[in-house]
């Protein structure tokens, strides 16, 4: 199954181009599911059709569909209270009702990569289109699993649950309670379904689409938004240009946005693979109005960017390591080595990726930010790096 994810700036009309995708896929006779995150039904509107926490069939081939973050969290935390109802009891704390829970910031965004996999995994559809929220939260969204399943590792490491066995006399040498077999059940568990968003994420066939409406603002946010993409190995497979004006038009108000669009447009298209949509003089709503967008179809290749490593210890004596960044800026690079992970922040954007195997165990010996990558040096340690290489 293919899966493209829709983002963009608020009030861009992503919501609307994702219906457009989505209902353009299901009318070739590809199985589409249309899956998204707003808790007001612009998808929805733009469709025709009410959607819901239940899959609604919004035409032929496509099903859409809005999880209920408030129920998804009210299971979680029902079933979070029974596995640690010891715990709460020996606390002393009193059990909250399903009635009575509402979702905390955030669960919108658990329950949508929740339902991403079901539906990656449920083999039902041959393309997943995902309405992703705007661009800012989007990207706070696909960084959601792996930073995560980091913070599990680092509090509960998988090597100190073959100590399970131990742990009962070790409560009592050290005079406090180790922690409990649930808990590290429930990483465990957590650990797998994070795992398999991650995967789902990082599949060669998926894809990202950014789209942005020309003009100052909309070109702010998509260098912004293709640097963070960047960041997390990722790259937009196409770049919607939302609501483009015709070129020549009569009206001065109009002629001095169009010269404005123009411009970004231009700006554009030495990076991106830049696909004009047209403005159609009102907001799209219906099958007919989204079958007018004239969308781009799903591409075959994926998103995902492979950062190599090229061995150039017979001419230089080091390994570099090559970030593709497109955008960045050398004043808002910062890298710092922290174990066998790298910390990299690119302006307010931050990622730490493990080092790969080979350069473990090396030394950093420095880097240099060039036409767009990031190129890290790295020597070998003699202590550590195997002899007669």
């Amino acid at each position: 199954m293919r899966t493209l994810l829709i983002t963009g700036p608020g009030g861009s009309g992503r919501s609307t181009i994702a219906a457009a995708t989505a209902q353009a896929a299901a009318g070739t006779g590809t199985r589409t599911l249309l899956l998204g995150a707003d808790r007001g039904d612009t998808m929805g509107a733009a469709l025709g059709v009410v959607t819901g926490a239940a899959p609604v069939e919004a035409a032929e081939n496509l099903t859409a569909w809005r999880p209920d973050a408030t129920e998804s969290f009210r299971a979680d935390l029902t079933a979070f209270q029974d596995r640690a109802s010891t715990a709460l009891e020996l606390l002393g704390a009193a059990r909250l009702d399903a009635e009575e829970v509402t979702p905390l910031p955030g669960a919108e965004e658990l329950a949508l990569l929740r339902a991403l996999r079901d539906a990656a995994l449920s083999e039902a559809y041959d393309l997943l289109v995902v309405d992703l929220p705007p661009t800012p939260q989007a990207l706070a969204l696909l960084a959601l699993p792996e930073e995560l399943r980091r913070y599990l590792r680092r509090l509960l490491p998988a090597e100190r649950q073959a100590a399970r066995a131990l742990r009962p006399v070790l409560g009592r040498l050290a005079g406090v309670p180790m922690p409990s077999e649930w808990l590290y059940d429930t990483a465990g568990r957590w650990d797998v379904e994070l795992a398999a968003v991650e995967a789902v994420l990082a599949d060669r066939h998926t894809s990202v689409r950014l789209v942005a409406e020309p003009g100052p603002a909309g070109a702010d946010a998509v260098r912004e938004a293709g640097l963070a993409l960047a960041l997390r190995g990722l790259r937009p497979d196409v770049l919607v240009a939302n609501r483009v004006l015709p070129e020549s038009v009569e009206d001065t108000w109009l002629a001095g946005l169009n010269a404005q669009q123009r411009k970004t447009l231009d700006e554009w298209q030495g990076t991106y693979d830049v696909r004009h949509v047209p403005h159609l003089g009102h907001d799209p709503r219906g099958t007919d109005d989204l079958a007018a967008l004239a969308v781009p179809g799903v591409n075959v290749a994926g998103s995902t960017v492979e950062w190599p490593v090229t061995d150039r210890l017979a001419e230089d004596g080091v390994l570099v390591w090559s970030i593709a960044l497109p955008g960045a800026i050398r004043d808002e690079l910062d890298l710092v080595r922290r174990g066998d992970e790298l910390v990299v922040t690119v302006g307010r954007f931050r990622r730490i990726v493990p080092l790969p195997s080979a350069l473990r165990r090396c030394t950093v010996a420095g880097a240099a930010l060039r036409e767009g990558e990031l190129r890290i040096r790295f020597a070998p340690d003699p202590d550590l790096w195997p002899q007669g290489r």
